[in-house]
């Protein structure tokens, strides 16, 4: 059978958009769910929902509405958690939803894709820069299931260390893509787009703001121009991001940490969250500690650092904290800190923290 397109509004009037549950109308217990899925011609979605007097093996009809999104109005008289299927056996993949009285829950559900994927675009040329590099893209498992969904994004340097162990450096990756994948089943991490930039020859020169006396460097303004206003500018025409500040991060370690710091500080518009891990306080004399310290709003509104304690640099934990302190006496800032005890300055660790890094930045699910 087919389906008119009625505009929603019209649906209302008819009484048709609750799927003949116009009884919780006027119910200050009711709320509604709205699940965003094209499931396709002949197919359907449903509720099953626990808790507050429903039963999960009970299912739910819910009602097609234009934009394909599937409405259902039900008791909410305390929370109670539901989940979605498609065609009433396939469940969604990933936690419960929460559903509580007087509020519209909108789910963005998949159902077939247990993991994200990852795709490489070999040979991105930078104007600013004047060079090319590789840029890796990982797409959530949503991605290709609903094309309607647009994502927060992450930006991370050095690439060539973010998915796979055999193009790592020392041949451990941060297998950010297994932690996007397991903290998106898990609820733990919201769905992203995440972008890999790898490193080139001049990595130094590209992630220092200032020239340090024994290491020179200092390009990172074109470097932080060539991200914000090349590359980005370009994925958020391709891709279906969530452009704004709030839903966009920047993240690295070690000198990725400092330009990452950098950026967020110089470039709040762009980017609202930033993630430090092991960042390189030491440079230029401790430039990172004192632009913070001076650093005035506007600002990033959330801020991780993080370093070890152990190896022959402590992983410079005592400039950390120190660092940490001044982003945590900053207002309006949400910072978190954290200190793993044992590790050094390595892939093996920021690969055990990067989880819980995109995890405080993104938001559970």
């Amino acid at each position: 059978m087919q389906r008119r397109h009625f505009p929603a509004a019209i649906l209302l009037l008819l009484g048709l958009a609750t799927s003949g549950h116009a009884a919780h109308a006027g119910n200050a217990a009711a709320a509604t769910v709205l699940v965003h899925y094209p499931a396709g011609w002949g197919h359907r979605i449903t509720l099953r929902c626990g808790g507050g007097g429903h039963d999960w093996n009970v299912s739910l009809a819910t009602t097609w509405i234009e934009g394909d999104v599937w409405q259902r109005t039900i008791d909410a008289s305390s929370t109670i958690a539901c989940k979605p299927l498609f065609d009433d056996q396939q469940w969604a993949i990933g936690p419960n939803w929460t559903v509580a009285a007087g509020q519209t829950v909108h789910v963005w559900p998949w159902f077939f894709h247990d993991a994200g994927r990852i795709e490489q675009l070999p040979n991105w040329h930078s104007p600013i820069l004047g060079n090319d590099r590789r840029i890796w893209i990982y797409y959530p498992p949503s991605y290709g299931e609903n094309p309607a969904q647009r994502y927060p994004v992450v930006y991370m340097h050095d690439g060539q260390n973010l998915f796979y162990d055999q193009t790592a450096f020392g041949g451990v990756s941060w297998n950010v893509g297994g932690a996007m994948d397991q903290g998106t089943r898990n609820g733990t991490i919201h769905e992203a787009i995440v972008v890999g930039i790898d490193n080139t020859s001049n990595r130094i020169g590209e992630y220092t703001p200032v020239p340090d006396p024994d290491y020179g460097g200092g390009d990172a303004a074109r470097y932080v121009g060539f991200v914000a206003d090349e590359l980005k500018n370009a994925l958020d025409a391709q891709l279906r991001t969530l452009p704004d500040a709030a839903h966009t991060a920047i993240l690295g370690s070690s000198l990725g940490g400092l330009v990452s710091l950098y950026a967020a500080m110089e470039r709040p518009g762009v980017f609202a969250n930033v993630g430090a891990l092991s960042p390189s306080t030491w440079w230029a004399n401790e430039w990172l500690i004192g632009r913070s310290q001076s650093a005035q709003p506007p600002l990033p509104a959330r801020v991780y650092i993080d370093s070890g304690n152990a190896g022959s640099s402590n992983d410079d934990v005592t400039r950390t904290a120190r660092l940490a302190a001044i982003w945590k006496a900053k207002p309006s800032i949400l910072t978190k800190y954290l200190v793993q005890d044992g590790a050094t300055h390595s892939e093996v660790y920021w690969r055990q923290r990067i989880p819980g890094a995109l995890a405080f930045l993104l938001g559970p699910r």
